[in-house]
């Protein structure tokens, strides 16, 4: 056991402990557990979204591709990056205005249906659960790799701790766990990315020469195509990354934590600089772990390649170095599956629990105390699944919950605010499809299949796509529109001009 390493992850999380405890007394209130009573300036806000959005999967999974496949990898990194685009243009600012806890606020704001936020429910904790098995398979190698404990007692560990700063926190908790990651994590990323730059001579020339002969793959490493031989498989992968984001549950009730629609749009400014700085820093992390570090010691330690970054830091910086960076990837997973179990946690409990079982009847404390008990409930559900993943790559994993929510969540979204015929039926309709598509897709892909053995089950694949974007997601809009279409229903045509005028002002009574 690295004695350093282990010091340096008790620190990270009695911190994490100390600012849960903190939290727990502000937290009296369902507006307090949900959305740290929407307390949160611009910029606070603003690095929460980037600590949330920086996950296993782009300091792990990315450095990981990126060092193994070259070009391809770096797809990962454009794609989630260019994401925000969508988020800062479309969506940010009418969720706000929209929303008050919940993605499924919003879209009932204009169809008070209980199936509609049911269904809006199960979408929200599908892809939270989806999200958080990349997390867990990510914290799982890393601490195996550092500690020598079992991957199964390193899911269990990381488990616990996310479950104790929701439910004793609420986003209180998450929002300041995310800020100080986010801080560690560009400095760790900063530090090594200097130090590879330094090693090129601060040439980007002399780096991408030397790349040329540094991998097996010889000059190929540079161009596209290593990893993604299928043309419709790498364009399938970008629509899910650029549209997915803006369908992701735990980013959207990110912007419930800030007081109007102008700080969301603020904060989604602050989120995009910093998450563009660290995707840069990703090419540096995977050019520099397949220099220094070495195809086949990065395959060994992981054959997904995700313990790339922290063997790169101890190649570059020895043992501190590496106990650094592997305790902010830690710091890293938590903050992450902490949002990640909270949006899950509180589609339960507000719209499912709340809003149908109790008919908008439920007290505040009944409510917190349905919140906390589906905390424990999503996190078992996610350390279980977990369990059988781990041979999968997480930038992967994060890829196919994209590819669900861009498929079962942004049709509607983007209908709701945009399309006067959109109707209850094809709300309903738009979601199940979106959803169903996307996981019988990836159900008979190769994630699934494989003749070898190098996926979790033996066999044949029905389809060649890695990625089930391309297919799902235009599903998700034709199940929507279909769906409207053929219902009978007519919505009322002077609640949609409601809707289009507090999406886009924040007025909620269009006579004022």
């Amino acid at each position: 056991m690295n004695t350093l390493a282990f010091t340096l992850f008790l620190l990270i999380v009695g911190l994490t402990l100390v600012i849960t405890y903190y939290a727990s007394k502000r937290t009296k209130t369902t507006s307090d557990f949900y959305t740290a009573d929407s307390s949160l300036t611009g910029w606070q806000n603003g690095l929460a979204i980037a600590g949330d959005y920086m996950s296993a999967a782009s300091f792990l999974g990315i450095a990981g591709m990126v060092a193994l496949s070259g070009f391809d990898g770096f797809f990962y990194s454009i794609g989630f990056l260019v994401a925000y685009l969508v988020v800062l243009y479309i969506v940010a600012e009418p969720l706000r205005n929209l929303g008050k806890y919940t993605m499924a606020d919003m879209i009932a704001a204009r169809f008070d249906d209980k199936k509609v936020r049911g269904v809006a429910a199960l979408n929200t904790i599908t892809i939270s659960i989806f999200y958080m098995i990349a997390q867990l398979v990510g914290a799982g190698g890393l601490i195996h790799l550092l500690l020598g404990i079992d991957y199964v007692y390193s899911v269990l560990i990381v488990g616990v701790l996310m479950t104790v700063y929701v439910v004793f926190g609420g986003m209180t908790a998450t929002s300041w766990v995310q800020i100080v990651k986010a801080m560690l994590l560009m400095i760790g990323t900063f530090i090594i990315s200097v130090i590879v730059f330094a090693k090129f001579d601060f040439s980007v020339m002399n780096m991408f020469t030397q790349m040329k002969s540094a991998t097996p793959l010889g000059e190929a490493y540079l161009n596209p195509g290593n990893k993604f031989t299928n043309p419709l498989d790498n364009i399938s992968l970008n629509l899910a990354l650029i549209l997915g984001t803006a369908g992701l549950p735990h980013i959207l009730i990110r912007f419930f934590t800030v007081k109007d629609a102008i700080t969301a749009r603020k904060s989604v400014v602050y989120a995009t600089w910093i998450i563009g700085a660290f995707y840069v820093m990703t090419i540096f992390l995977g050019f520099g772990a397949a220099a220094f570090v070495g195809y086949d010691e990065i395959v060994a330690a992981n054959a997904a390649g995700n313990m790339a970054a922290p063997l790169l830091a101890k190649a570059l910086g020895g043992d501190f170095l590496f106990a650094f960076v592997s305790a902010v990837a830690f710091a890293t997973i938590l903050a992450v599956v902490a949002g990640l179990v909270l949006s899950g946690a509180s589609a339960f409990a507000h719209d499912f629990y709340s809003h149908i079982v109790r008919r908008g009847q439920a007290t505040e404390k009944e409510q917190i105390v349905a919140a906390r008990w589906a905390s424990i409930g999503v996190a078992i559900m996610s350390i279980l699944l977990a369990l059988f993943a781990q041979k999968l790559n997480v930038a992967f994993l994060v890829a196919l919950a994209f590819a669900v929510a861009a498929s079962a969540n942004l049709p509607i979204i983007l209908l709701t605010i945009f399309w006067k015929r959109f109707n209850t039926a094809g709300a309903i309709s738009g979601m199940l499809v979106g959803l169903f598509s996307s996981i019988f897709l990836v159900i008979i892909s190769p994630n699934i299949w494989s003749p070898e053995g190098a996926a979790i089950l033996v066999g044949e694949p029905l389809i060649s796509l890695t990625n089930p974007g391309i297919i799902s997601i235009p599903l998700g809009f034709i199940g929507a529109i279909v769906g409207t279409l053929l219902s009978s229903k007519k919505e009322d045509a002077k609640k949609f001009d409601e809707i289009l005028v507090k999406a886009n002002t924040g007025i909620h009574n269009i006579s004022q």
